[in-house]
C-alpha cells in the first residue's frame, strides 16, 4: 500500500510513499524505546547540545522545507518561510528555558533529610501532528520532549508526510539513533498504536471527534494525552478601537493560511457605532487578496489543503444566508481553477446561532455581527463549545482585563490575534483541548514528578 500525496494547487501527484506495516512498525517502536533508554541517561546539557545539532539540519534545508510545505498543503511560499522562522523561534525558546524548568527542585528539609522533586521523562512520546502548520505543531512537542529525555514517534498527517521525514532526518540520525522516527500509517494502524505498552504519552492535534477517541484509548492504558482540538475564535471590536488597525489584523487573522488555523479569527463582533465602517473597510481589504500558485511570491491566498473543504464552506455560507446573513463578498469555490480555491468571504448580520458562527470553518471566512455593548459582546463570545483564543480590540486596558477574566479561552489577546508566543502555555478551554504545549508547562506535560525522600543515618 502507498500513500499518495496530491498537490492541492494543480491536483497532480506529488509523491507516493509506502505505508509502514507489521514488522516495520514493530522495528520503529522498538528502536524508539531503545533510543529512550540511552537518551534519558544523558545530562540535560548534552541533550540540549545534540538537539541544537539537529536544528542545524533545519537551517541547512530551510528553503527545501518551506517548498515542501507549500507543495503539500498549499500555503503561499512566503508564509511557509514564515513558518520556518516560527519553528526556530519556538525551538530556541524551549532550549533557553529547559535548564531552569527541568532542574530538580530542592525543598527546605528537616534535619537529617534530603527532599527534592525531579522532572523525570515519560518514555516514548507518540506525536500525531496535523497538516495546517506541519512544522509548528510538531516542534511544540518534539523539541521539549527530547530535551526532557523522551524519544518521539512522529505520525504526521497524510497530507504532509515529507515534514515527518525532515524531523527524522534532523533528529533520528543523532546519537542514539531512532530518537525521532517518522511513521506513515493508515488511520486504523495509527489508532492501534496507542494501545502499544511501549507508548507512554500521546500528543494529538486535530478534530474533537478524533481527539475524543484518542483520549479514550489512552485512558484504557492509564497514560496521559495532550489534545489540541481547534477553536471558533472570536474577535470583538470595541467602540474605542483603532478601526483601520483592527480591520487589517482581524482580516489577516481570518484569512492567513487560507484560514486553516485552529486559532484563526472565525467570528467577529463589532460595536454598533463602528459596525458599518468595519464592514466597508473589511470588504476593501479582502478584495486585495491575490489567489494563485502558492509558489508565486505574489500569491497571498493559496488553495485549501483538502478538496472536501470546498462544499463544507459553501454549506456554511448558504446556511448563514438562510438564517438572515448578508453575503457581501465571495461565498463559493473559484471556478475555472484546478486548485482547491475558495473566495475570501465576508458575511454581515450573521445570527450567532448560525453554523458559520458555531462550527469550525477552517477557511477564509469573516462572519460579522453587530453588538450594542461590551456585555452583549462577552455573552456572544462565550456562546461556543470551543475556547482556544479570543481577541479584544480596544485602547482600554481595564476593559480587556474584564474580558480576560470572564472569557472561557486559553489565550486572550488585546489588539492581536492568531499568534503563539512560546513563553505562554498553548492551551484551551472547553472542547478546544486538554493539556499545554510551549512555556514551562509544555515541559511539565512531557515529564512526571518524582519525589526524592532521603534520610541520613
Amino acid at each position: 500500500m502507498y500513500l499518495k500525496v496530491i498537490n492541492p494547487y494543480d491536483q497532480k501527484l506529488l509523491i507516493e510513499l509506502p505505508f509502514d506495516r507489521g514488522k516495520e512498525v514493530e522495528g520503529k517502536v522498538a528502536g524508539a524505546r531503545k533510543a529512550y533508554e540511552r537518551w534519558r541517561r544523558l545530562s540535560l546539557e548534552e541533550r540540549a547540545r545534540r538537539v541544537e545539532q539537529g536544528l542545524k539540519y533545519f537551517r541547512d534545508h530551510a528553503d527545501e522545507i518551506a517548498r515542501d510545505i507549500t507543495l503539500q498543503m498549499g500555503k503561499p511560499l512566503t508564509q511557509a518561510r514564515n513558518e520556518v522562522k516560527g519553528f526556530f523561534h519556538r525551538a530556541e525558546y524551549m532550549l533557553s528555558i529547559a535548564k531552569e524548568t527541568l532542574a530538580p527542585e530542592i525543598l527546605p528539609g528537616k534535619p537529617g533529610f534530603h527532599l527534592r522533586i525531579e522532572h523525570a521523562p515519560l518514555g516514548v512520546v507518540y506525536n500525531i501532528a496535523p497538516w495546517n502548520y506541519p512544522l509548528l505543531t510538531a516542534v511544540n512537542v518534539v523539541v521539549p520532549a527530547l530535551l526532557a529525555g523522551n524519544s518521539v514517534l512522529l505520525k504526521h498527517s497524510p497530507l504532509t508526510p515529507l515534514i515527518g521525514r525532515h524531523f527524522e532526518a534532523a533528529f533520528g540520525e543523532l546519537d542514539p539513533p531512532n530518537l525521532v522516527t517518522s511513521l506513515i500509517l493508515t488511520d486504523r494502524e495509527a489508532s492501534q498504536l496507542i494501545g502499544d505498552p511501549r507508548i507512554n504519552y500521546v500528543a494529538f492535534t486535530g478534530s474533537v471527534a478524533t481527539g475524543t477517541k484518542v483520549y479514550q484509548q489512552a485512558a484504557k492504558r492509564l497514560i496521559d494525552a495532550g489534545l489540541e482540538l481547534g477553536g471558533k475564535d472570536p474577535a470583538y471590536v470595541a467602540a474605542d478601537a483603532d478601526l483601520d488597525f483592527a480591520v487589517e489584523n482581524i482580516v489577516d487573522g481570518a484569512c492567513y493560511n487560507a484560514g486553516q488555523s485552529c486559532c484563526a479569527v472565525e467570528r467577529v463582533y463589532v460595536h454598533q457605532t463602528l459596525y458599518k465602517k468595519f464592514i466597508e473597510r473589511a470588504r476593501e481589504v479582502m478584495k486585495q487578496y491575490q489567489l494563485g500558485n502558492p509558489i508565486d511570491e505574489k500569491t497571498t491566498l493559496g488553495p485549501l489543503a483538502r478538496r472536501e473543504a470546498l462544499p463544507f464552506l459553501e454549506s456554511q455560507v448558504k446556511e448563514g444566508v438562510r438564517r438572515g446573513a448578508r453575503l457581501l463578498l465571495g461565498g463559493k469555490r473559484v471556478k475555472g481553477m484546478k486548485g482547491n480555491f475558495f473566495e475570501p468571504t465576508l458575511l454581515a448580520d450573521v445570527p450567532n446561532h448560525a453554523k458559520v458562527m458555531q462550527e469550525e470553518s477552517f477557511g477564509p471566512l469573516v462572519p460579522v455581527l453587530s453588538v450594542k455593548d461590551d456585555g452583549e459582546a462577552l455573552a456572544r463570545m462565550n456562546e461556543s463549545r470551543y475556547g482556544l483564543t479570543a481577541s479584544i480590540w480596544t485602547r482600554d486596558r481595564m476593559r480587556v482585563e474584564l474580558f480576560a477574566r470572564e472569557l472561557e479561552a486559553g489565550t486572550v489577546f488585546q489588539n492581536r490575534c492568531d499568534y503563539l508566543d512560546p513563553c505562554l502555555p498553548w492551551t484551551g478551554a472547553r472542547e478546544s483541548g486538554i493539556g499545554s504545549t510551549l512555556s514551562q508547562y509544555g515541559f511539565y506535560h512531557l515529564t512526571r514528578r518524582k519525589g526524592i525522600h532521603f534520610r541520613a543515618r
